[in-house]
């Protein structure tokens, strides 16, 4: 069985989706952070669009956007012969200007409508928001790239106001066949001042506490143990010098010691033979 969570999330994509035809910000189950500083999570347009899908026609959906303005309402997605347009970020001062073009994906079927069974697995959660929502400003290099191919997603700008819309085209033609309205302003997030940051411990999680205090607990002990390795080290070189001072003490003591004992050898040999040479003499005189 789903959990009751993920049916309260998704059971409502259908009605909402079919009441409000614009794009809409994702909901909170699935993106957390939204908006960020630079993203912004929309869901993508299930049962979006009033029109008859064929099953041997294909079609794509564009994604456009544009800053927040007076002329927002009048701004064109499609040229003359109902081509829709292809403006860049670059080209339209990353939305100041004129619609660009931040994202292109298949139709999803107004039936393939997202598994519930599937939403309680943590390893298909990447997997679900690919496919059930678009995430603008998503990339980060394609402005850096001058080799870059395709519809450049670069991040948007930090309190700034967007709006957004949705445009279905039929690949075989080329021509727009439906569009949502544009959607209510949706405003990036903005760094909070450093005074306005709340750092009350009773604002945080427990898994954040313990997590907090594990990492400072193995910090301390692995400088505890670079303090001893370094002391171990200092000990280690003190011990070996007074060992080599003492052996050679030992080797100094020694030499002389024998030097003497050969001197008093030979003198008492010397004193001996002079002795028996007096003894010789003085019986010759005797005789």
């Amino acid at each position: 069985m789903c959990p009751l969570w993920a049916m309260l999330a998704l059971g409502w994509l259908p009605l909402s989706l079919a009441m409000d035809l614009e794009p809409q910000l994702a909901s909170i189950t699935f993106a957390t952070n939204n908006p960020t500083l630079t993203t912004i999570t929309l869901e993508k347009p299930f049962c979006m669009f009033n029109v008859s899908i064929p099953k041997n026609v294909s079609y794509q959906v564009n994604l456009y956007v544009m800053v927040n303005s007076g002329s927002i309402w009048n701004a064109a997605v499609k040229d003359n012969r109902s081509f829709p347009i292809n403006s860049t970020f670059q080209e339209t001062a990353g939305g100041q200007t004129a619609p660009y073009k931040a994202a292109s994906f298949i139709l999803p079927p107004c039936g393939d409508l997202p598994n519930l069974d599937k939403v309680g697995d943590m390893s298909k959660i990447a997997e679900i928001m690919s496919t059930y929502l678009v995430r603008v400003g998503d990339n980060t290099y394609c402005l850096l790239d001058p080799n870059f191919e395709g519809t450049c997603n670069p991040p948007l700008v930090r309190a700034t106001e967007y709006r957004f819309k949705y445009v279905l085209v039929n690949t075989s033609s080329g021509f727009v066949e439906d569009q949502t309205l544009w959607s209510q302003p949706i405003q990036t997030n903005q760094i909070s001042p450093y005074l306005e940051i709340d750092t009350w411990p009773g604002r945080r999680s427990g898994a954040m506490i313990v997590i907090t205090s594990i990492l400072s607990s193995l910090v301390f002990f692995l400088l505890l143990g670079f303090v001893a390795a370094v002391i171990f080290s200092f000990v280690s070189m003190g011990s070996s010098d007074l060992e080599t001072q003492h052996e050679s003490q030992i080797s100094q003591e020694v030499v002389p010691k024998a030097q003497g004992t050969l001197e008093t050898s030979y003198s008492s040999v010397n004193r001996r033979q002079s002795l028996d040479q007096a003894e010789v003499y003085t019986s010759k005189l005797q005789d």
